[in-house]
């Protein structure tokens, strides 16, 4: 029956024969504003590195650092033999980056979100999530024993809806992106922190991408608001705006101490290489050291909308570097993306379940270290393929 099933899967093989089948392309260089493909210089406006600091040498030397003096893995979890001094710092530059006492580092931040929520929640106990979340705090939330619930997107009418439902004794667990990771929008954290006072509720903040983008030399989305003693959880990724791979939650000291005794993906996981640590430390350090990072980000992106405007394309209302170009055609979304690549532009193509199916999408992302030749050069051959393949004009 396995077999049966897995044979029967063969939407892949289909898009393969059309030509427009647009994952697993493979890179044969550093992940840059430049990179190569089959041989061809391709300009990457698809990358999630929005300092661009994936290739500094200050990273790259901190890494070989690591290995030199701690090798290539630790051989264990952080629970037994994986903790290493370079962890506890990090952590600590974290905590302190964030605004909050303590950080815990997991080797993917995919799995922060699991551990977290599947712990703090129990039977009685409350999940409630914007309907927009990464797929990760849904997967959390799931395989916790608590009531999962679902609001609106950014709607607080609908989220207030929710938390009436709930029993005011019990846990209940507001979960959000701070920045949504395919529209580029940002969650209303007034709102939510309005609403989780007057219902008892605590907050976590999923901030993979608001990390290096938002708040006072990229400290978050929090940060953005003014929020973050209101924010009860901070999570972030080492592998957007820190160059590496990794994730952390920062919170109090007891929230901290209990994930440390019951996240089953920290414990039951290897611990973060020592050369991940390293590099996401670095570029921890560079980001506060160089704000002007930050500020070329924002002009960039200012810089794109306005000539993907221009272009008569529709963008959503993004606030960030992800900029979200509505295609609202999963195959044309495909045949987009493979045109583009052809012309030697890297996007990405973004369909349901990501998105809801009618809002298939290009996910265009900046990076700080675009030029504006190139970002100018994007926008051309992207309005020029999309003119040929007729997908400019849209119904708003």
């Amino acid at each position: 029956m396995l077999k049966n099933k897995v044979k029967a899967y063969n939407l892949p093989q289909e898009y393969q024969a059309k030509g427009v089948y647009p994952y697993f392309r493979t890179i044969s260089s550093e992940q840059d504003t430049i990179v190569e493909i089959d041989g061809e210089q391709v300009l990457m406006f698809g990358s999630n590195s929005y300092l661009g600091l994936t290739n500094h040498p200050l990273l790259i030397e901190a890494s070989k650092k690591a290995i030199e003096k701690y090798g290539s893995g630790c051989a264990g979890s952080r629970f037994l033999n994986g903790t290493l001094d370079i962890h506890l710092e990090l952590e600590a530059a974290l905590a302190d980056f964030v605004g909050k006492p303590e950080a815990l580092v997991f080797s993917t931040g995919y799995q922060v979100n699991l551990g977290v929520l599947s712990s703090l929640a129990g039977r009685h106990d409350y999940i409630i999530m914007d309907e927009m979340v990464h797929a990760c705090i849904l997967d959390g939330a799931r395989l916790s024993f608590g009531k999962t619930y679902k609001y609106k997107h950014n709607d607080m009418n609908s989220l207030e809806k929710v938390l009436q439902k709930c029993n005011p004794q019990s846990v209940k667990i507001i979960a959000t992106d701070g920045v949504f990771s395919m529209e580029g929008d940002v969650a209303d954290i007034t709102g939510i922190v309005r609403l989780a006072r007057k219902y008892n509720a605590n907050i976590f903040l999923d901030d993979a991408h608001g990390i290096g983008v938002l708040g006072e030399k990229g400290r978050g989305t929090a940060d953005a608001f003014g929020l973050v003693d209101s924010v009860d959880m901070i999570m972030g990724t080492f592998s957007k705006s820190l160059a590496s791979i990794g994730g952390f939650v920062a919170s109090d000291t007891d929230t901290i101490n209990y994930l440390k005794h019951h996240a089953r993906s920290l414990i039951f996981s290897a611990s973060l290489a020592p050369a991940n640590v390293a590099s996401a430390l670095a570029a921890l350090n560079l980001l506060k050291a160089e704000p002007q990072r930050l500020k070329r980000l924002k002009s960039n992106t200012a810089f794109a909308v306005k000539l993907l405007t221009e272009a008569g394309l529709e963008i959503g209302p993004t606030q960030t570097p992800i900029i979200p170009i509505y295609i609202r055609d999963d195959f044309k979304t495909f045949q987009l993306t493979q045109t583009l690549l052809d012309e030697g532009l890297f996007v990405n193509p973004v369909i349901a379940p990501a998105v809801p199916s009618k809002d298939s999408l290009i996910r265009f992302s900046i990076m700080a270290t675009h030029t504006e030749e190139q970002i100018a050069e994007a926008v051309r051959i992207l309005s020029k393929v999309a003119n040929r393949l007729n997908i400019t004009t849209f119904e708003h």
